[in-house]
């Protein structure tokens, strides 16, 4: 059963694991772990992890000073053990996060959505970091109106801090359907350098699948009110 422990940049967070029990046929389980610390590598990263390898056009990195990009670097520990698969390939996967236990079946694609987003907010990667505080509450397999609720709370407790430090903040939420715009871009970015895997497709659907959410997401900012208000009822009262 390989193991993939990947750095997370999280402080004194669970574990987060993920274990995929592919059906019966077919080789062994897969454990991806996310740990606090990264391992030595075996060997050097992909070359399609190279920040200048289809580098994102929105990314202020530059080769130079960083060779890696960070987010790939991270995807490309997970896609190892996994370049034999298809994104269609159906499983049994049990998620360890915190104290809960899920478990559900579905695709390779689905979970690789659900995953890929956890590791590009953990990542390094500039355009991600907004979404870090995203990570610390992890919910695997959400939907584009949870995605939201969770976004737009996340958003506004971050201008709350802000303005407690006596910084600028954006409580009208101008800059989040920014923020979105250019993870959207990293995303394009992640699918064009995952192409270079000829022989096998789940990392592309994976980033497809997650980019769809970010749609699908995006599209529910054009009408926040209306998305959110019938929650708030309590919140309207005299």
């Amino acid at each position: 059963m390989p193991v993939v422990a990947v750095e997370v940049g999280m402080h004194n967070a669970p574990q987060v694991s993920y274990l995929l029990q592919f059906d019966s046929g077919q080789p062994a389980s897969c454990l991806i772990e996310l740990a606090m610390v990264a391992p030595p590598e075996d060997a050097p990263p992909p070359d399609w992890a190279r920040l200048e390898y289809q580098q994102c056009r929105n990314c202020p990195l530059r080769p130079a000073e960083q060779p890696w990009c960070p987010f790939a670097r991270a995807l490309a520990r997970v896609l190892a053990p996994l370049e034999q698969r298809n994104s269609y390939d159906e499983l049994t996967v049990t998620i360890r996060w915190r104290s809960r236990v899920i478990q559900q079946r579905t695709t390779l694609q689905r979970v690789l959505g659900s995953l890929i987003g956890l590791l590009g907010a953990t990542s390094g990667c500039p355009h991600t970091r907004p979404f870090l505080p995203l990570a610390y509450f992890h919910q695997p397999f959400s939907e584009a109106d949870e995605t939201l609720f969770r976004v737009v709370g996340a958003y506004l407790i971050g201008q709350m801090l802000r303005a407690q430090q006596g910084l600028p903040a954006d409580f009208a939420l101008h800059e989040l359907p920014g923020l979105y715009a250019q993870l959207r871009q990293v995303n394009l970015g992640m699918a064009n350098r995952l192409r270079a895997l000829a022989d096998s497709d789940h990392g592309v659907n994976g980033v497809i699948v997650l980019d769809v959410l970010a749609a699908e997401t995006q599209d529910l900012f054009a009408e926040l009110e209306r998305n959110l208000l019938p929650y708030y009822a309590a919140y309207l009262e005299e």
